[in-house]
């Protein structure tokens, strides 16, 4: 091919495309910020509340009155793409070929009972913890409210173990919010693993969230760390796991639409060799 015939399949033309601004990555940062002082400290809120100001500013003034735009240099070129290959190969697909898992499932209801059920089951461990522990019936709670009053995870064993209002309200609130939450992904979940499904909600799936919660509470929250008995904590999480996993599987399973789509026999629980049998039959 000749110079100029190559010139000939090359293109440069300019493209107006949105300046590049970091507003959008400040902002980020700064909602980011502002949650995770939540959880931290306030001057971190506060940081991250200055930071969303002024990227809000910022990024507004990159769009309006008139959004911002520069020239970049685009060069198109024609690529012949050629294959030794004769012909194309293609996979043989049967009826079997992908399936959607399970075939039956449990209702939202389900799982929301067997979030309560453990939820209830929870309490259990936690009112021993702080009996055997600290006499008190409050120290649980208030260690709980303490993920959201932040200044708690500082305070004196004596205040833990005494009662208040609104420690027992934020308490029950995200108590009750989490043990819902999760027993509904138990409705969910149980019936992927059809086999020994209690095993697996009771102990698999606890042990699970509470190495989450251990790897990430020392840097999320390190007052409240310090506090938390993980022993303790595990078997309360057993115990969720377990009644919870237990009250869902006690429930009938509906069928899903998977189900519905196989033939009559396989929903009729008639004894046959199946597509891929007689695909094989038919193959002699």
């Amino acid at each position: 091919m000749t110079v100029q015939a190559e010139n000939d399949r090359k293109q440069v033309t300019a493209v107006e495309l949105p300046s590049p601004t970091v507003w959008p990555m400040v902002l980020a940062l700064g909602i980011a910020l502002s949650v995770a002082g939540i959880v931290t400290q306030w001057a971190l809120s506060l940081l991250g509340l200055i930071l969303t100001l002024r990227a809000s500013v910022g990024w507004f003034r990159e769009v309006l009155p008139q959004e911002r735009r520069e020239p970049v240099v685009v060069t198109a070129q024609w690529i012949d793409i050629a294959t030794p290959r004769g012909q194309v190969e293609r996979l043989s697909v049967g009826d079997l070929h992908r399936k959607m898992l399970p075939v039956e499932t449990y209702t939202v209801t389900a799982g929301i009972k067997g979030g309560m059920a453990g939820g209830a089951a929870m309490i259990v461990p936690a009112i021993l913890f702080g009996l055997i522990h600290y006499h008190s019936v409050w120290y649980a709670v208030n260690l709980l409210a303490a993920a959201v009053f932040v200044s708690w995870g500082n305070a004196s064993t004596a205040f833990l173990c005494s009662f208040h209002l609104d420690g027992l309200l934020v308490a029950v609130a995200i108590h009750g919010v989490a043990s819902l939450l999760v027993g509904t992904l138990y409705g969910a979940m149980l019936p992927m693993f059809p086999k020994r499904p209690i095993l697996t909600a009771g102990f698999a799936a606890p042990l699970l969230w509470s190495g989450l919660i251990y790897s990430t509470l020392g840097v999320v929250n390190p007052l409240l760390d310090q506090r938390i008995d993980w022993p303790w904590f595990i078997a309360s999480q057993f115990a969720f796991g377990l009644v919870a996993g237990f009250v869902v599987n006690l429930h009938v399973r509906v069928r899903t639409a998977q189900f519905q789509s196989l033939p009559f026999a396989a929903r009729a629980g008639l004894e046959t060799q199946g597509p891929e049998a007689d695909r094989a039959d038919r193959s002699k």
